[in-house]
């Protein structure tokens, strides 16, 4: 099954929820990172957009898991760039390990929903 506008749209609002579930959480309890209202708005907006396209329009078969996989990404991506912007914070190693496996990941079942429609 190949992915539509839309639903390639879901996979976007899951990973921008992801950067700003991570972005507020940084923001509000976070001492190295500046306090900033933008990931909030960011994580209400996209929480609101994603609640209105579940409840407007079923998912096809996969794209739960592929917007779920997504949604991390966008945690693990948050996580790493902000690691490399702050290095007391720790390490960004394990976070961008796991951002490319899950890259690579994605890329490989959406290449897979697409031969599978072909057949």
């Amino acid at each position: 099954m190949k992915l539509s506008g839309q639903d390639k749209g879901t996979l976007l609002l899951a990973l921008v929820a992801g950067l700003s579930i991570n972005g507020t959480f940084a923001a509000l309890f976070s001492s190295v990172v500046s306090f900033s209202v933008f990931p909030i708005i960011s994580l209400l907006l996209t929480v609101y957009c994603l609640h209105q396209r579940y409840q407007n329009r079923t998912m096809p078969v996969g794209l739960p898991g592929l917007s779920a996989a997504c949604f991390i990404l966008g945690v693990l991506l948050y996580s790493t760039v902000v690691r490399a912007e702050y290095p007391d914070i720790g390490s960004n190693f394990f976070p961008a390990v796991l951002s490319v496996i899950l890259v690579f990941w994605i890329a490989f079942k959406m290449r897979n929903r697409k031969t599978e429609l072909s057949e």
